[in-house]
């Protein structure tokens, strides 16, 4: 199995802390951030601009994702622009649809013609896919978002989903395939083999890298010291009182 310093596909993390961000932004196999209000509101921000402003003084040269938030397509598209313009490397998470199921594929459309660089989030169908693909131009640098764990959470297997996309992807040569809602380290190396541009990878993950490339046995073996230990560490005991003496 490759290191991950080797893989093609560039890993993001995925997260709103800001002092995990930092820290990641020194590791060079990190390539980018992305980032979303569901996390925001865990980490307990609680004024967006602020905490985007302050995550792109740490990060400068690397993409980062932020995403809008009104349900409104017209206020979409204003907060879309005031995004894009708080760095040359925000990029601008629009989701697929708005809650009522319509679509943003003219506000993509309209968002990439002026430069904005979009991160189309939360597909999970090749239809949605293509939709954003036939509207955009072939110079538009766009991220489409495939939802490949949340596919898997449903009881599906994404692999299908993922390798079709890379496929219409190819039609637009710019644009950029993301594995999104990763669940499993193994995931990286999937998306890695059909292709995908790009990964999220949550913060809580990037700490199992260093399990990458150990042998059955010596996890094994760490695993059965861990509970061990833990055992020890909680002074748990059991009186061996129903035991029958011979």
């Amino acid at each position: 199995m490759p290191k991950i310093e080797d893989l093609k596909i560039k890993i993001f993390a995925d997260g709103a802390d800001l002092k995990s961000i930092e820290n990641l932004n020194s590791k060079n196999f990190i390539k980018g951030f992305t980032t979303n209000p569901t996390l925001m509101r865990k980490s307990g921000i609680n004024d967006y601009k602020k905490f985007a402003t302050e995550v792109l003084k740490i990060v400068k040269n690397k993409p980062i994702s932020f995403e809008v938030f009104s349900d409104d397509l017209k206020e979409m598209e204003a907060q879309a622009m005031e995004i894009s313009s708080w760095g040359s490397n925000a990029n601008v998470k629009i989701p697929i649809s708005n809650t009522e199921g319509k679509s943003t594929v003219d506000l993509v459309r309209r968002l990439s013609n002026q430069g904005v660089l979009c991160n189309v989030t939360a597909i999970f169908t090749i239809q949605q896919l293509k939709s954003i693909l036939d509207v955009l131009d072939n110079n538009a640098s766009t991220i489409l978002s495939v939802f490949a764990g949340r596919i898997a959470d449903a009881g599906m297997d994404p692999i299908p989903t993922i390798r079709e996309s890379v496929v219409c992807q190819k039609t637009k040569p710019k644009t950029s395939i993301l594995w999104a809602a990763t669940r499993e380290v193994i995931n990286i190396f999937q998306a890695e083999s059909l292709g995908c541009q790009i990964i999220t990878v949550p913060y809580d993950m990037i700490q199992k890298f260093s399990n990458i490339g150990k042998s059955p046995e010596n996890l094994s073996l760490e695993t059965v010291s861990k509970f061990y230990s833990d055992a020890k560490e909680a002074k748990f005991s059991i009186k061996l009182e129903n035991i029958k003496k011979k």
